[in-house]
């Protein structure tokens, strides 16, 4: 493997060697496609519930975590040939605990002892965190109007997922809690840091995803013992949870918030849920009545008035450039 390489003159969600994207661009041709193809990690990660409660094997979240996470970060590295150098083996790190190495057996933790509409209204609370971490650590101005389309989106997700019978766990409702603030001080901190020259968000994505396996590893042993079994349904789960859930789709969303303003991003989260109340109307034979179609317009509009800028800070300086 390499040190990293100087910067080229091309940028791809997946390129391997793309320049550092510099401050957010302004709004305007091609923020759409970009706000789309941020999009999609969302909506890959709202087939998660889904996966792990049909496909996997029960009881083994910090197992779920690390087959998620550790072979798609080799896999990663093994393409781009591309390691950290200097300051960016300690930040790499810092951000793969986060944001997969805390995260992910929160995730699964929470899936695993609360009903899904729970689980997935307490992550929903993740855009309302990142509006507020942006202050102190990208020095953004705490836009009410955020603040407040964040608890229309959280309404609407409660609306859409939580059944009367739902029931509360603590341990499930702490890592629900736990998983969105990490995520959320993850997603900032990428923000608020960028990618060095010359690296592309897939060498980013292999980093983290490579760190946040390795802390998982002996962790895993530690508290589940050896992995489970696996049989054909399970590998299936485990090859799209790592590749796509995994990859793809944290490549397609690091790239996002490195070109996009991070509240915006942060709000796209909440495709999560309402993608994983679809797959269980179609697949599950769950319903979707009035009140969940009523849940469904609310957390559109707050997916949508999340992507407006304020106001006041339209025509402002952008954030501090990530190096």
């Amino acid at each position: 493997m390499r040190a990293n390489p100087g910067p080229t003159p091309t940028v791809s969600p997946l390129d391997t060697r793309a320049p550092s994207p510099g401050p957010p661009r302004r709004a305007g041709l091609g923020t759409l496609p970009r706000t789309a193809l941020t999009a999609l990690a969302p909506t890959v990660w709202g087939t998660t519930y889904v996966v792990t409660t049909e496909l996997l094997p029960p009881g083994h979240p910090m197992s779920a975590a690390l087959l998620r996470a550790l072979p798609a970060g080799l896999i990663a590295l093994a393409v781009t040939r591309t390691l950290p150098r200097g300051s960016w083996w300690g930040k790499a790190a810092v951000l793969g605990v986060l944001n997969i190495g805390l995260f992910l057996p929160l995730l699964f933790t929470a899936a695993e002892r609360l009903p899904g509409g729970v689980a997935a209204t307490l992550g929903a609370a993740q855009p309302m965190a990142v509006a507020l971490l942006a202050v102190p650590v990208l020095r953004q101005r705490l836009s009410a109007r955020r603040l407040g389309w964040g608890l229309v989106g959280v309404a609407g997700v409660g609306l859409v997922v939580i059944g009367p019978s739902a029931g509360l766990d603590a341990v499930g409702v702490a890592a629900g809690l736990g998983g969105a603030a990490t995520m959320a001080l993850g997603v900032t901190l990428t923000k608020r840091w960028g990618r060095p020259e010359g690296v592309g968000p897939l060498a980013l994505t292999g980093w983290q995803l490579t760190a946040g396996g390795l802390l998982l590893l002996p962790t895993t042993f530690l508290i589940e013992g050896a992995p489970p079994a696996v049989d054909g349904r399970a590998a299936l789960g485990y090859l799209w949870l790592g590749l796509v859930g995994g990859l793809l789709a944290y490549a397609l969303w690091f790239q996002g918030i490195g070109s996009l303003p991070v509240t915006g991003v942060a709000v796209l989260n909440l495709l999560s849920p309402l993608v994983a109340a679809v797959l269980g109307a179609l697949l599950l034979d769950q319903t979707l009545g009035p009140v969940q179609l009523l849940g469904f317009a609310l957390a559109l509009a707050s997916i949508v008035a999340g992507q407006l800028p304020d106001r006041r800070t339209a025509g402002g300086r952008p954030g501090p450039p990530g190096r």
